[in-house]
């Protein structure tokens, strides 16, 4: 028994590590070190981030651009043109999502990422030059096809860990996206327009005031430079076995056999991915509140600068940026600090419809804040927003959980690249149709039922219930994994 362990272990070491295989070396460096490594903690954090920062950087000063675009033909017809310029990016994001997870499944998670990275820099910065409407609508539709790292980034970060930390790789995606989220529209917020804000560092009739959207694009594509630079000496975690360092024909035997039952197994996985109900319901679901979030933000955003005879808040970009900031705040205290105990005791699905369920009342009540003024009114929608955003965050989370979790640790590539198409077409249609319904609602200011902005945020709850059924049974935890497998 002895003798014929002895005579495995080394075909099995030969099958497992490659001289030359990026892969391999990191599987190598997974054995040696069982820690959980703070610096690719801080690479998926920062590549997440640049990633994320543009997708919603523009809410806050979306109005005023398109405004300046003069493509509006009344002051209640703007929000309607900006639903089109947010929506483009999601739009082409979901056209290459699948096409980006299948590049890196052939030359790499690497150079997906840095590609992708790069393409934040150019085209958002196109972006915060653009001149007219269908200049900014062709730079954020390029932006968002080229942009393809959130699916790969997935993979990466369970391959690039120890299968007992990948939980924590898995959940440093999911943080850093959200606050993306929350941070890009900050920045959007306290930059755009700095000739008007900030007179004594950026001077009238120079370049900031011809261009006063470019300042947050630059800074954060100037993010997204560094990253990418930076990327250049990141692991790749994709093998790559070409068989030509086998030194016995026993071991590339082995390997080869190898290959061949993991062929097979590639093709079973791409027959039942899709019968896998408990991942297929929780993407239907991911992507229904992906809607709901992604219009809530353009809906938020749009509302806040709006006058209030429109039923708004009046609010500058500064105004947004800061409310946003405290939401942001809030955001990274809560995933680091509390979210993970909660999940642990309640699970990610539990936890998801109880906080979908407390914002409902709490999205409704937005109209009636506006009713306040003053310092009232800032306290008020800062702490809405800092909930409604805290919700939002762990109803994606739990789902995002969920769908990593109900597949095996070789096909989390290919549902996650279901996810991001299905999730980035969902997205596609949030910003325009939150932008239609909020220019509908801000014309029915003296209506009987559901009078002006209460139209609005109604139709987002309408959203949100959609998805919070989608959490109960029998959508959720049938026959593939059993509903106590979804909470663990």
């Amino acid at each position: 028994m002895d003798q014929e362990d002895h005579m495995k272990e080394p075909l099995l070491e030969k099958k497992q590590y490659y001289k030359d295989c990026p892969g391999c070396k990191v599987e190598q460096e997974k054995e040696l070190n069982q820690g959980v490594s703070i610096i690719k903690l801080v690479i998926i954090w920062m590549v997440v981030l640049s990633a994320t920062l543009p997708a919603a950087s523009l809410f806050p000063f979306l109005y005023f651009m398109v405004r300046d675009f003069n493509v509006a033909k009344e002051e209640a017809d703007i929000s309607y043109y900006a639903g089109y310029v947010g929506s483009s990016f999601m739009l082409g994001r979901s056209l290459t999502s699948v096409i980006w997870g299948m590049v890196s499944d052939r030359y790499g998670r690497k150079p997906v990422i840095i590609i992708g990275i790069i393409a934040v820099v150019i085209f958002n910065t196109l972006f915060g030059l653009s001149t007219s409407f269908w200049m900014a609508i062709i730079t954020r539709f390029l932006l968002g096809s080229l942009n393809g790292v959130l699916g790969p980034v997935k993979a990466y970060a369970t391959e690039l860990f120890r299968e007992e930390h990948q939980a924590i790789g898995l959940s440093t995606v999911s943080a850093a996206w959200g606050i993306g989220l929350i941070i890009g529209p900050a920045i959007g917020g306290y930059l755009a327009q700095p000739a008007e804000k900030y007179p004594q560092i950026f001077a009238k009739d120079s370049f900031w005031d011809k261009f006063p959207y470019f300042l947050p694009c630059f800074i954060i594509s100037g993010l997204a430079l560094t990253v990418a630079i930076a990327c250049i000496w990141i692991p790749e975690t994709l093998h790559n076995h070409s068989g030509s360092n086998e030194s016995t024909d026993d071991a590339e035997a082995l390997e080869n056999g190898s290959n061949r039952v993991e062929k097979q197994k590639t093709v079973q996985k791409n027959e039942n991915l899709f019968m896998n109900w408990p991942l297929m319901s929780s993407i239907i679901a991911y992507s229904v509140f992906s809607l709901h979030d992604v219009a809530y933000q353009e809906v938020f955003s749009l509302w806040a600068v709006s006058p209030p005879r429109l039923g708004g808040l009046s609010f500058t970009t500064d105004d947004v940026g800061n409310v946003l900031s405290i939401s942001g705040l809030a955001l990274v205290i809560y995933q680091l600090f509390i979210y993970p105990s909660v999940e642990k005791a309640c699970g990610p699905i539990a936890f998801a419809r109880i906080t979908g369920i407390f914002s409902i009342p709490l999205l409704q009540s937005y109209p009636f804040i506006a009713m306040l003024s003053g310092v009232s009114l800032y306290i008020v929608i800062s702490i809405a927003s800092m909930l409604k955003n805290v919700m939002s965050v762990t109803i994606t989370t739990g789902l995002f959980l969920i769908q990593n979790r109900v597949v095996e640790q070789h096909q989390r590539g290919a549902a996650n690249g279901i996810s991001m198409t299905a999730m980035s077409l969902f997205k596609a249609i949030g910003p325009a149709a939150g932008g239609t319904i909020l220019t509908w609602s801000q014309k029915r200011m003296d209506a009987s039922i559901l009078p002006g902005t209460q139209m609005v945020f109604f139709f987002l709850n309408l959203v949100e219930v959609l998805g919070i059924l989608m959490l109960f049974k029998p959508f959720l935890g049938q026959k593939k994994k059993t509903h106590s497998d979804l909470l663990h």
